[in-house]
């Protein structure tokens, strides 16, 4: 506090100390007006029909190809391109000024990118933005702070979201736009909260929730969370499902949590609810019932969390969830139990969840293909890149509008294409990004009448090795 002394003042004092305001206050900038940046075409396509919904779910904030690629391939439906809308709450602070549209119009498939940087809630109202989003068939959220997001909703750009997915587009985001796409959202408004903060009291002040914003198809009941391992969140998430239980912030008795590491980890989701994962693990983590102790300033004491590691190429079924393949772990006064990223399933899934078919040499051509007609979805196809030459065939078929959807996880060992081939051997879908260890995938629908042959390729581009690559081929 001042003295007295310092604290009087003169009239003339006064006059300068006031003069001395107004000028500051007339200094101030206004807020910042939306910034618009885009790229490729600058007239909008015009669509008749989209395939999706389709969506990504990140667990950094940039745009992750190969489950983007199998995004846009899945609402395109195989024909025609798709205008993307990218939303972020701030510019980046280096580089390019569109980061996320850089990597987007490097795909298949994509008419225009435009990047809108929104640094204020009213901006949800902006004309302009609506109707940007509203004439996309994909919108992506940035990475950077989801309280941003969150303070859209009820905003006419909310709206604008939610049609873009009914009409078949899609949605996803990274880091803070992974968080904003789960119903039940951790809003990060008061602050971040650590592992250690949550476990000790759930009801840490820097834990904070939005709800009733996106409520995507079979998504139901989910709180999502980013840069799951690096960043050791899984005790938080612990924590958000059950307290989530604990106030009735979800439905049934359960609440779920979808973390994705950082890294290239991104999560796929289908029109189905079919989820499958890219690049790093991500873990599905159920609370199912209430908590033994989750109060105010107190630690969390919760036994048997059920939990779901996915790793690159394995699926998980959102519409239909599973009550097999978990491994449980528990917390107890706000210590959880050791090896919290893996474990042994209690139960195991059997056959029923789908088929594999590990490759038989020769397959190098159509008429030696190997035989998973039979097999039911998803099945996962395994081999190597045996040389640099190297080239399996599997052969599948497909009835009459089914859509096949193929996605393979390769080793860091080579650099492998993927193809899907009709029975004359024309090249139907491709996927052929760069790099030892990237991942491919590619969707397909069938709209000739009665049923099919293909053929799923995959092709050393470079390097070989032993070590095996897995692809998920999904029919529906």
């Amino acid at each position: 506090m001042a003295s007295p002394a310092t604290r009087r003042s003169t009239p003339a004092l006064a006059v300068t100390l006031l003069t001395l305001a107004m000028s500051l206050t007339t200094q101030q900038p206004a807020h910042a007006a939306a910034d618009r940046v885009r790229l490729g075409s600058a007239a909008d396509v015009s669509r008749t029909s989209w395939n999706g919904p389709a969506f990504t779910m990140n667990g950094a904030g940039a745009v992750v190809p190969a489950s983007m690629n199998r995004a846009i391939a899945e609402i395109r439906g195989g024909t025609g391109s798709i205008d993307v809308v990218v939303l972020g709450g701030s510019a980046p602070t280096s580089g390019s000024k569109t980061p996320e549209c850089d990597t987007v119009m490097t795909l298949t498939g994509v008419n225009s990118c435009t990047t809108w940087t929104l640094t204020a809630a009213a901006d949800g109202n902006n004309s302009q933005v609506n109707t940007d989003v509203r004439n996309a068939e994909f919108v992506y959220f940035a990475g950077g702070d989801q309280c941003r997001y969150a303070a859209w909703k009820g905003t006419a750009l909310e709206a604008s979201v939610e049609s873009v997915v009914a009409k078949g587009g899609g949605s996803g985001g990274g880091s803070a736009g992974h968080h904003i796409n789960s119903p039940l959202v951790y809003d990060a408004c008061n602050g971040s909260v650590t592992t250690s903060e949550a476990l000790a009291n759930p009801y840490d002040r820097y834990i904070s929730f939005t709800t009733g914003m996106f409520q995507w198809a079979h998504y139901g009941g989910v709180i999502n969370d980013s840069h799951f391992v690096t960043r050791d969140r899984m005790g938080r998430s612990m924590a958000f499902v059950a307290r989530a239980v604990k106030d009735g912030l979800t439905t049934g008795g359960a609440a779920w949590a979808v973390g994705v590491e950082e890294g290239g980890g991104s999560l796929f989701i289908d029109r189905n609810g079919m989820a499958t994962e890219y690049g790093k693990d991500a873990y599905v983590v159920l609370a199912d019932h209430q908590p033994e102790q989750a109060a105010d300033r107190k630690p969390l004491t919760y036994s048997n969390f059920k939990i779901w590691r996915l790793t690159p190429g394995s699926t998980f079924d959102f519409k239909n969830r599973p009550t097999c393949g978990y491994y449980l772990r528990s917390v107890t006064n706000g210590v959880p139990d050791a090896n919290l990223y893996n474990g042994t399933p209690v139960t195991n899934c059997g056959a029923a969840s789908g088929g594999s078919l590990t490759e038989t040499e020769p397959n190098d051509t159509r008429d030696t293909a190997n035989d998973a007609t039979g097999l039911s979805s998803p099945t996962a196809l395994s081999g190597t890149m045996k040389s640099t030459s190297d080239r399996d065939y599997f052969k599948v078929t497909l009835g009459s509008g089914q859509n096949a959807s193929v996605q393979c996880a390769v080793p860091g060992a080579y650099d492998a294409d993927l193809y899907w081939v009709d029975s004359s051997g024309s090249t139907l879908e491709r996927s052929v990004n760069n790099g030892a260890g990237t991942d491919e995938s590619l969707t397909f629908t069938r709209t000739a009448s009665g049923s099919g042959t293909y053929y799923v390729d995959i092709e050393a581009y470079s390097g070989s090795g032993s070590s095996p690559y897995t692809c998920t081929l999904t029919k529906n």
